[in-house]
């Protein structure tokens, strides 16, 4: 296979593909100063104005690097596969996905979202591998496997980071300790005095990562205090949760637990137009304290959940980039508190 080279192709208009030769002879600079300048290289002292003069030069030509031919030079790409979300993920995630794409970007990584459905294992780590990665962050909803992680070390991926509910060999693993999400929800609401509590279980595709294991917490929480859980199966539409409420005096429950702030919004709702008094019949508590559940009437007890910080991930990723044989890492995350509010 020929390797990529920075000559001049034609473009189909006709026009030639500007290269760093031309770049350097309008700026008046080396071709090398010009790589230095673009690809941000600090280890080359560079004057301000001098940088300055290249950026101007690649913009008027319309330059940009090869990012491939840039990679052999290097030994490496510099681009962060994140496969794509096909779960429904709330402000509190999509926010910190937002500021972890901004801190890579930062450090001058390419973050290339990959879209997975459907992708299982080690079918889904042969195609993020094809891209020739330097690190990958799996968000856990494709069951990476050990095989998978060699699949992508093999391919050139320095790092491989997960996050999710479980650790994965040969992988730097952030894990998310749901369950205690739910255990803690619960152990409130059983402070409360409540002692059949419902825990919400969304129907939504995808959840089950995260649902599963809050309602194991909840029924470890409820267990050692002799109470009950009930799961309450709810999708997230007003249908769905108008159905719930007018069953609700059926169950007999004082108390619920609603996987998260929308569903308890949601659910809150519903239980008021059903006539049930929040928190005087039925005590109600979501999760990610959410700005949302603040601006309710009664104000929405909560979990807060403290998560890894965008920049510390980034941070992650950069330095295991750098140093492809230090020891995987596993630090767990979630430090879940209860923020108890007018609901409950």
């Amino acid at each position: 296979m020929s390797q990529p080279t920075e000559q001049s192709p034609e473009r189909p208009s006709g026009r030639a593909v500007p290269t760093s030769a031309d770049v350097a002879r309008l700026a008046g600079v080396s071709r090398a100063t010009v790589s230095y300048v673009l690809n941000n290289t600090s280890a080359v002292r560079i004057s301000e104005p001098t940088r300055q003069r290249v950026r101007e030069a690649a913009k008027e030509l319309g330059y940009v690097p090869h990012a491939a031919a840039r990679s052999l030079r290097a030994g490496h790409s510099r681009m962060v596969l994140l496969p794509t979300s096909h779960v429904p993920v709330g402000p509190l995630y999509s926010q910190f996905f937002n500021d972890f794409q901004w801190a890579l970007r930062r450090l001058d990584y390419t973050v290339v979202q990959y879209g997975s459905v459907g992708l299982e294992a080690e079918e889904a780590a042969r195609a993020w591998a094809e891209l020739r990665p330097v690190a990958v962050v799996s968000l856990g909803e494709v069951e990476l496997t050990g095989q998978g992680v060699e699949i992508l070390k093999r391919s050139g991926a320095r790092a491989v980071i997960t996050l999710g509910t479980q650790r994965v060999e040969g992988t730097h693993a952030l894990v998310m300790d749901q369950g205690r999400v739910g255990e803690v929800a619960t152990e409130h609401l059983l402070a409360t005095g409540r002692r059949r509590i419902g825990v919400v279980v969304p129907e939504e595709p995808g959840l089950t990562m995260f649902s599963g294991p809050r309602l194991d917490g909840a029924r470890r929480a409820a267990e050692s205090a002799g109470a009950t859980v009930v799961p309450l199966p709810l999708r997230y539409e007003e249908e769905s949760a108008d159905e719930l409420a007018a069953r609700w005096r059926e169950l007999g429950l004082d108390g619920v637990f609603a996987y998260n702030d929308e569903y308890a919004m949601l659910l809150m709702r519903s239980l008021q137009d059903a006539g049930i008094s929040v928190p005087g019949e039925t005590a109600v508590i979501g999760a990610d304290d959410l700005l949302l559940g603040r601006l309710l009437r009664p104000r929405l007890s909560t979990v807060r959940i403290d998560m890894v910080v965008g920049r510390e991930l980034a941070e992650l990723v950069d330095r295991a980039v750098r140093e492809p044989g230090a020891a995987p890492l596993t630090r767990d995350l979630l430090d879940s508190r209860v923020v108890r509010r007018e609901s409950s």
